[in-house]
């Protein structure tokens, strides 16, 4: 495990607070915090962000702040804090527009929280960045470089949100989550669908 650079130290801790306050509440944070449908009378526009602090279990944030820490802390120190925040937050946009979209196709109406948007853009940059990176998931616990992994759970999260199984988990949030930061990492780069000056042409 990488050493733990600022932004992600405080954003970890940020979202156990949010955690443990959202528990002692009984959940009344949800009602305001959490990504609700837009026609479902509950939404409002800061909750495109909000809801990436809240989370529904012990095993939700554990998991989704394991990844935080093991892609995002060589990202940091790689980007710097602004770029870094920069590519998250719009990991995190796009993984709520995907998921605001979800009722018109036939989804549900329940709210929905958690990092995980943001953490799947972060594992796309990385397998980008370091394809050849050997890590270890503790699902399958079997070594595998990144290029394979996030084939593996995108692949996934593409089979389970179109068959309907896994039912709770809000798989078109984590591909939108991925497709966030592949258009960062595009823009960053000068490539379409962006103008080669827009992102300053600087490779990443």
């Amino acid at each position: 495990m990488p050493p733990l650079p600022p932004i992600t130290q405080a954003l970890i801790l940020i979202n156990v607070a949010m955690f443990c306050l959202d528990e002692a509440l009984n959940g009344a944070l949800t009602m305001y915090l959490a990504l609700w449908p837009i026609q479902s009378g509950n939404f409002y526009p800061w909750q495109l962000v909000s809801y990436a602090v809240l989370h529904g279990s012990i095993g939700h944030i554990f998991f989704n702040m394991l990844g935080l820490w093991m892609f995002g802390s060589e990202l940091e120190r790689i980007w710097g804090a602004k770029r870094y925040m920069s590519f998250l937050l719009a990991s995190v946009l796009t993984a709520a527009g995907s998921q605001l979209v979800m009722p018109y196709l036939g989804g549900g109406q329940n709210p929905t929280v958690g990092a995980s948007g943001g953490i799947y853009g972060l594992l796309l940059a990385f397998a980008m960045m370091f394809p050849n990176r050997t890590i270890m998931p503790l699902f399958p616990p079997i070594p595998m470089k990144a290029k394979y992994f996030v084939m593996l759970f995108g692949g996934l999260e593409l089979f389970q949100g179109v068959t309907g199984t896994a039912s709770g988990v809000a798989h078109f949030a984590h591909l939108g989550g991925m497709l966030g930061g592949w258009l960062m990492l595009r823009y960053w780069r000068g490539l379409p669908p962006f103008s080669p000056n827009k992102g300053g042409n600087r490779r990443h």
